[in-house]
């Protein structure tokens, strides 16, 4: 390409909504962690080192039947709260502004259990509904 030598209509995105392509054999609910695994497909959130994660799902999505892209997952990133796990992975106050890790597709840990865990995102705030996640 060349430089510009008259304006140019560039398209943009608010960088928060996504389409993923999900994995073949694979059901994602709305409201779930989604994340991208080894070969590029969104599955669900899980305790695996393998993920990276995307944001949440704002549609549930069955490709429980269907073959890897065959259906697209609506994510959106931003601040979410979601489920905190318990007893020593618990997070804290403490960990506010500290990274998180994927448990499950609801939960997170402070902790990467003993490098078996993804990073989901960055802890913001803690109540008493579970923990605030920015992804």
């Amino acid at each position: 390409m060349t430089a510009l030598t008259q304006d140019r209509d560039t398209p943009r995105r608010d960088g928060a909504q996504f389409e993923h392509p999900v994995a073949a054999a694979t059901r994602i609910f709305a409201g779930a962690i989604v994340a991208n695994n080894a070969s590029g497909y969104a599955v669900p959130g899980a305790t695996s080192t393998t993920l990276t994660a995307l944001g949440i799902a704002q549609a549930q999505i069955d490709n429980s039947a269907g073959l890897a892209g065959e259906q697209s997952v609506p994510v959106r990133r931003g601040l979410f709260r979601l489920a905190n796990s318990a007893g020593a992975d618990e997070v804290t106050r403490a960990d506010i502004n500290k990274p998180v890790y994927m448990v499950d597709d609801q939960t997170v840990a402070k902790s990467s259990g003993t490098n078996t865990r993804s990073v989901v995102g960055i802890a913001r705030d803690l109540d008493a509904g579970g923990v605030w996640v920015e992804f």
